[in-house]
Order: C-alpha cells, then structure tokens, then sequence
C-alpha cells in the first residue's frame, strides 16, 4: 500500500517508516521539522517538507503519489508546554488535523491512522487500562487528541473514514541496528535523561516522589518498545478494507516499571552508575499507569517482542553511544 507518514521524520514516525518498508509497504513522509529530523529520514523514502495543514500542499503529495492511507504522528507531544502554550497545540493537533482530513476527504483517500494518547483518560479509574474507561484528560496534549478521536468519529459515520486510533503509554527504545533514535529538544522522556546522567551529560537524575504507594515508592509506568508500537499501526491496514470502520487500541507491555528499576536497567545496560537526586512529587503525577493490551493482541495479532524493560534500554543505549550529540541536523 502506498503510505503517507505524516510526522515521518519523528521519533515514532521514522521508526514506523522502517516497519512499513519491512512489510512490503511504499511509505512517503510529510513533515515540516519542526521537531523532526532529517538524519531520521530513510534516502530512498520520498520526502515532503511541509505543513499538515497546508490543504493545497498536503492534496497536491497525496493525488502525485497516489496515496491509498495517511498515517498521522505530527502532534505536538510535551505535555507542560501544553499547559502553558495551549494554543500552539490546538492549532497544530487540532485545527491542523482538521484540515489534513478535510484534504483527504475532498481527494478521497478514506484511510486513517492515528497515533493517540493514553493521556485522554486523565487519571485512571482502574488498572490496567482498557479501552472502556472514560476518558477524561487533565492537561490540553490529552483533551487535542481526544478532540481529533472524537472528529475521526464524526467523519467515520458521515463520509465512511476507516480510521484506527492508537492510545499508547510510555514509547521507548530505538532501532535494533542504532541507526535512527530518539532525539528530542527539550527532552522529557525518561529513558534517555538517565542515559545522559549516566554517561555525565546532566549532573543527575531526579526521582520526583519516592512516597507513592507502588513496591518501591517511585511511580510506575508502561515503557513500550517505539518498533513495537510502529508493527501495530500496520497490523491494522486489513481492518480499514471496508468503509466507516473504526477501532481504538491501547498499546503497552501491561508490565509497568517504576523510576528507580529504569535506572538501574540503565546502570545494568550501561556499567555506569546513574547519580540521583530525590526530589519531591510532581503535580498531577500519577502513582501507575499502564496498559491492558488484550484487544490489540486478540484482534490484531499485535504481540510485544521487547518485553522487558533492559530489552529496550539495550536499543537506546545502542543508539546513543552511536550518537552522543543525537542527529546533526
């Protein structure tokens, strides 16, 4: 199939256009790097550089390239940023995406896949979550990507969009062969701050909260393997054939680590040692979360190959080590 990775040059994106060439797909990749990176693109991939929500534009690359399927990783990702610069997400995750369907719809390419959150639930009424809690986001990163999983809904039952939403935990790791990974500014993501505190790039790292009611004290999370998360997305390609489908997935291990095994899976990885500082709480951090994946499992066949939390901190490490300064771009 010939597939448009909007947000192609990203984190999860240019892994996900790894996955897709794997399986026999033609991806394209549309992407205005703001956040991403060239040295994450494939050389042999056709490459835009763009707005999503440049209608004429994004219509001009999906009728020359005969685009059958738009996948979407594009959103703006930090949740702090989104609390104090609200407008900025919901012009990009939102009113963007708006227009990116509205394009598909008027050049009739009626597949969608979407990279969701599992930050539309908010703070969780049970674990491990499944897809029937409600979703009730504490912060606006969350609340724009439920506003497009309710548009995709809309469109699914007015113009028959066949559409897959994916609501993920914590996405980690890099490619087996550490030729892409993640690269981040700022970053924010756990793996790699430890990974940088252990090889003397920050002076430490910090545990904010080591009095939550979790085995150790520290809060636990679900760290999914990035190429795990990429074979789901194509997983679901066949289930998109007939007109108005729509599916919503969670996507984890459904095994949570907390803070202080992350880094002592780093220190295992690395044969360094990670300088901590224990610092207090943070606001709106919640204790555990993390992901019953049966329904992907059951009906995609998805299944986890990196199932362990040193599995994936191998991959990240690999790929730092290979590029301490991150891409050169």
């Amino acid at each position: 199939m010939k597939v448009l990775v909007v947000g192609g040059a990203g984190y999860i994106g240019s892994h996900c256009v790894r996955q897709l060439i794997a399986a026999g797909h033609e991806p394209v990749v549309l992407d205005n790097l703001v956040y991403g990176h060239k040295g994450a693109l494939t050389p042999e991939v056709p490459f835009y550089e763009g707005d999503l929500g440049d209608k004429e534009f994004v219509g001009k690359v999906l009728k020359d390239e005969g685009i059958e399927l738009v996948m979407h990783f594009a959103a703006y990702c930090f949740v702090g940023e989104s609390v104090t610069e609200p407008f900025k997400y919901y012009e990009n995750n939102v009113v963007a995406t708006l227009r990116l369907l509205e394009v598909m719809h008027e050049v009739g390419v009626k597949k969608f896949v979407f990279s969701s959150t599992c930050a539309t639930y908010g703070v969780p009424e049970r674990l491990p979550m499944t897809e029937d809690l409600a979703q009730a986001p504490i912060n606006p990163y969350g609340q724009t990507k439920l506003d497009v999983e309710n548009i995709l809904k809309a469109l699914s039952h007015a113009y028959g969009l066949s559409f897959a939403a994916f609501r993920y935990f914590n996405a980690a790791g890099a490619s087996v062969d550490g030729s892409i990974g993640e690269d981040h500014q700022p970053e924010t993501h756990l793996i790699p701050l430890v990974i940088d505190a252990a090889v003397g790039k920050r002076e430490n790292i910090k545990i904010f909260g080591t009095d939550y009611d979790t085995p150790d004290g520290t809060c636990l999370r679900d760290y999914v393997h990035v190429d795990d998360l990429s074979r789901a997305h194509i997983a679901v390609f066949d289930k998109l054939s007939e007109p108005g489908q729509a599916f919503f997935y969670n996507l984890g291990t459904g095994t949570p680590n907390s803070v202080r095994e992350v880094i002592s899976a780093v220190e295992r990885v690395t044969g360094k040692k990670v300088p901590v500082i224990e610092d207090v709480r943070r606001p709106g951090d919640p204790p555990a979360l993390f992901a019953d994946s049966t329904k992907a499992q059951t009906e995609l066949g998805w299944k986890v190959e990196f199932d362990s939390i040193d599995k994936i901190v191998e991959t990240a490490w690999n790929w730092h080590s290979k590029n301490p300064n991150g891409y050169n771009d």
